[in-house]
């Protein structure tokens, strides 16, 4: 927030409780997702793997979210991947999508079971079809942290992610991590692309279905 009220405590009464209709560029990826193309291209010795993956990710509508005087309405997340035709974990992911309707800042929080965080942020329209957040090692606001190993052997500089609403209903994202890898001169690009195809619509948040 730019400009802090003084009453740092002061709830906002008149609050829309139908999160679904408050999620500004956030809105078309409520539900059930799968995604059948993803590439991952991740640092291995010398050079790079590309590994083809499947991907399921369920986005459902919280209550809305408030610190005193802010508003934040979001999705919960869990995203799963496997590697096409088998069963083990390949990635696995929680975390949240959040929109500041007030001043149009977004938030992606991120939490892996490799001992790792990480909160993005970017600002959008709410009428949106892209938008990005990105987050940078040593941010206090967008930041990054992670367990001793990776971050001694594979250590994350920067993250951003990119969603691109598209015409046919889909939506794609490219996340682009930017690494030091340990005994690499140079930073590897880590990225990640899929194209998402709803399956199930998303499930109303709590206060909006006994507001019905």
């Amino acid at each position: 927030m730019t400009d802090i009220p003084a009453d740092i405590y002061a709830e906002e009464e008149d609050v829309d409780v139908h999160a679904l209709a408050n999620l500004g560029p956030l809105a078309p990826l409520a539900g059930v997702w799968e995604g059948i193309k993803g590439l991952d291209v991740n640092p291995y010795y010398e050079g790079e793997r590309r590994q083809p993956y499947v991907e399921t990710i369920t986005l459902e509508p919280i209550d809305p979210q408030s610190n005193g005087p802010q508003l934040l309405y979001g999705l919960r997340y869990h995203l799963h991947i496997v590697k096409p035709g088998e069963v083990e974990t390949y990635h696995d992911q929680v975390g949240y999508w959040l929109w500041e309707p007030a001043t149009g800042t977004l938030f992606h929080s991120l939490t892996i079971p490799r001992a790792q965080i990480v909160l993005a942020m970017g600002h959008a329209e709410a009428d949106a079809k892209s938008f990005e957040v990105r987050a940078e090692r040593g941010s206090t606001t967008n930041g990054i942290c992670s367990g001793p190993f990776l971050d001694e052997a594979f250590r994350t500089d920067s993250f951003m992610i990119r969603v691109t609403v598209n015409a046919d209903g889909t939506w794609s994202y490219f996340e682009d991590t930017v690494m030091t890898v340990k005994g690499r001169a140079e930073p590897f690009h880590h990225t990640d692309r899929n194209t998402l195809r709803r399956v199930a619509p998303p499930t109303p948040n709590p206060l909006a279905e006994a507001d019905q």
